[in-house]
């Protein structure tokens, strides 16, 4: 498939199963490529990448359930949960984080662009989220990206020994497709792309 036929295949699956086209070595050496080639302001190389298999993907989404259940107010967290519950049907969930450490270093370092790092540090992370997501899709595997942050950060950098420079910046539950995406509609074109 070309390159511009795979993003416009790309889609947000948020109804998951364990049923996938590639086992878990093959997701990881993707992953892993996908991380090693994405490209990053001054090869700074800041995005940190967890992949959770099997349990520990399970664990995952229980200890963002528990500490919503505290937060959601209870007829509300009954949709909540089926959501969750959704993103824990699938085989494996992908976190994705910033090393501040690499952040800070630059900042230093190159102090002319200090305010800009973090900033490219996030575009980076952005790009690299997207050649996951595109990568995945032509494997037929579902995905969609979540922000539960800064709500639980603490107890994933807890509960998986990161080091605490480790700032959360998105979770991807992965899968089989259990439900295609709905129909996308889109804004005009020539209202995004002007020619001049």
């Amino acid at each position: 498939m070309s390159l511009i036929n795979l993003i416009k295949n790309r889609r947000s699956i948020y109804h998951l199963n364990k049923s996938t086209t590639l086992k878990e070595k093959e997701i990881t050496n993707l992953v892993q490529d996908i991380v090693k080639y994405c490209p990053t302001a001054f090869n700074s190389q800041s995005a940190r990448v967890v992949i959770l298999y099997n349990q520990n993907h399970q664990k995952f989404w229980q200890i963002l359930k528990e500490k919503l259940q505290k937060i959601v107010d209870a007829d509300s967290f009954i949709k909540t949960a089926q959501k969750i519950d959704s993103f824990a049907a699938g085989f494996a969930t992908i976190l994705y984080f910033e090393d501040q450490n690499t952040i800070s270093g630059l900042q230093e370092k190159y102090s002319l662009y200090k305010d800009n790092f973090p900033i490219w540090a996030e575009q980076s992370n952005g790009m690299l989220q997207f050649a996951i997501w595109t990568a995945l899709s032509e494997h037929n595997i579902g995905a969609s990206l979540q922000h539960y942050t800064p709500l639980i950060e603490k107890e994933v950098i807890t509960e998986w020994k990161l080091p605490n420079t480790w700032k959360l910046i998105a979770q991807m539950p992965i899968g089989g497709i259990s439900s295609p995406a709905d129909e996308k509609t889109f804004t005009p074109i020539e209202d995004r792309v002007l020619i001049f």
